[in-house]
């Protein structure tokens, strides 16, 4: 077996916890997911497959130019939290999807917590 890319190791990491992190209706699980250019964010209920909210750098009413930093994290954070209140969702359990707890994925996970939802 060959050396792992970037991504296929990222996406092990994230097959490994996902063994352990599920998303329930009381409890859905919030993903995050980063490309070099924009922050994901969304809140999903495993047991039934749906995505109940999500909120992205790329949402016109943030008026984000560049997603690709922290500032925009902290943005896309608060609007995740204040729809997931909206959605009365507030405990979610924390999907870093395979990245480290590190930089923007903290910054949205900071800005969420700030906003009042629990994890």
């Amino acid at each position: 077996m060959g050396k792992l890319t970037k991504k296929e190791a990222r996406q092990r990491r994230h097959h490994r916890i996902r063994r352990k992190v599920v998303g329930t209706p009381e409890r859905p699980r919030l993903n995050v997911f980063r490309s070099m250019k924009h922050i994901y964010a969304q809140v999903i209920d495993d047991q039934s497959g749906r995505t109940l909210l999500s909120a992205s750098s790329l949402d016109p009413e943030l008026g984000i130019k560049s997603g690709g930093n922290i500032a925009a994290a902290k943005t896309v954070g608060e609007l995740l939290g204040k729809r997931a209140l909206e959605h009365g969702v507030r405990k979610v359990v924390f999907d870093r999807g395979g990245y480290a707890y590190h930089g923007r994925v903290r910054a949205l996970a900071d800005a969420v917590r700030g906003v009042g939802l629990e994890f």
